[in-house]
């Protein structure tokens, strides 16, 4: 069973134990085009599953970046205040955006693994 979800909305969570690392997907940041900025959520901030958490500018366009699960935001990635550019040239490693402690787990099975997500994006065309 795969540890990473994914959205709709193309976030993702890497889950580990009862905490989950959120970011948008490879094809979020490709679809967005250079990130220039990152507005991040405060550490300690609880968030319902599908809520905004942060917001992501770039060149293009500024989009929201949804809560995949509830929960509490236990940590945000602040080298993505310098670096926004990271999002773009890593945003499965260190573009991600937050970490949240997941208030509950069953919200994870509302989401798709991999095999699903991939094929979510070819209906996308």
């Amino acid at each position: 069973m795969s540890s990473i979800r994914y959205t709709q909305d193309h976030e993702y969570i890497r889950i580990d134990g009862d905490t989950g690392t959120v970011g948008i997907s490879d094809y979020a940041q490709q679809q967005l085009g250079d990130v220039v900025f990152v507005e991040l959520p405060e550490s300690g901030k609880k968030i319902g599953q599908g809520e905004q958490a942060a917001v992501v500018e770039s060149v293009k366009a500024a989009s929201e970046v949804y809560a995949p699960v509830a929960g509490e935001v236990i940590e945000v990635n602040g080298a993505l205040e310098g670096e926004p550019g990271k999002v773009n040239a890593d945003p499965a490693g260190d573009g991600w955006f937050f970490k949240i402690r997941i208030g509950d787990a069953k919200q994870l099975d509302t989401l798709m693994d991999e095999n699903a997500y991939a094929e979510f994006l070819k209906s996308l065309g």
